[in-house]
């Protein structure tokens, strides 16, 4: 029994766990002329007590990249996830809307992945 009590007192003390949240779910880039490339950030936060680390990021398709900096987010602290869409990448004769997700996943335990959504609109140069 002294043992539980211990381990459910050091278990409160520990300042709960990572929470991962962005500051948007879904961004529109809107018209983006074909060729060019549009860049954008959005901030990142850990709402959580402990540390939250940024294990990876990936993208649905390979017109749009994307980076968190820092990896780490001390409790409390923000960073910035850095979005990249190139509106060639699909060749000269791509037009129209383009809806691609970025996956970051991380240590939070409630969310281990979250999505965001960019979308854009390919038009004549």
């Amino acid at each position: 029994m002294r043992y539980l009590v211990l381990a459910l007192a050091l278990a409160a003390c520990s300042g709960g766990s990572p929470a991962i949240a962005l500051e948007l779910d879904s961004v529109d880039l809107g018209e983006i002329p074909m060729g060019e490339i549009r860049s954008m950030e959005v901030k990142i936060e850990n709402t959580g007590g402990r540390p939250l680390v940024i294990e990876a990021v990936t993208t649905s398709c390979g017109c749009t990249e994307a980076e968190v900096e820092p990896k780490t987010l001390e409790a409390g602290s923000s960073g910035v996830l850095q979005i990249r869409y190139d509106s060639g990448a699909h060749g000269p004769d791509f037009r129209g809307v383009v809806e691609r997700q970025i996956f970051i996943a991380s240590n939070d335990p409630e969310q281990r992945e979250i999505l965001l959504t960019v979308r854009a609109m390919v038009v004549d140069p």
